[in-house]
């Protein structure tokens, strides 16, 4: 494995790019401080306080007004696990700001030959490739700008997006 970007590094790749952030997410859960409190809550049948995403969906917000376009696809294991069905609820909040997430089911993906790793691809140049530990914990991600690695990842992408269904479809919202 390469050196891994600093946290500050990682927050860069956002504010750098010009046009496009995908995102692959192939686990069933990530295990991240900030959504441990608003999962409690929504396994505990809990009103949801959605201000802890209030920050980033205003970001987003802002690069949709700029131009700027964020697509997330989803892989999932049906039936969902609660993390699933919980952060199914969350996106309504992304797609209202900007965001387009798809859902792609697990069986598909792996029809597609689409690989099991997590990245976020900037412009159709750059590459970030995550890292978790087994728990979902992100260790850090590697940054790449070889076109053969950027290739390899606009293809997934590219494969994922036509096959995977959009957020309201997919949760009949």
């Amino acid at each position: 494995m390469t050196d891994l970007l600093t946290p500050e590094e990682f927050v860069r790749l956002f504010n750098s790019f010009s046009d496009t952030a995908f995102r692959l997410e192939t686990r069933d859960y990530y295990d991240d401080e900030s959504e441990h409190e608003p999962f409690r809550r929504f396994l505990a049948g809990e009103p949801a306080d959605d201000s802890w995403m209030a920050e980033f969906c205003d970001t987003v917000r802002a690069w949709y007004a700029e131009g700027k376009r964020l697509q997330r696809v989803r892989v999932v294991t049906e039936p969902h696990s609660d993390y699933v069905r919980w952060s199914m609820t969350v996106a309504r909040l992304n797609t209202e700001a900007g965001e387009d997430i798809r859902y792609l089911s697990r069986t598909t993906a792996r029809e597609l030959d689409l690989p099991d790793e997590d990245f976020w691809l900037f412009d159709s140049r750059r590459v970030a490739i995550l890292r978790y530990d087994d728990a979902g914990r992100l260790l850090g991600a590697e940054l790449s700008d070889d076109p053969a690695e950027v290739a390899k990842r606009s293809r997934w992408r590219d494969v994922a997006w036509r096959h995977a269904i959009p957020w309201r479809q997919y949760t009949r919202s």
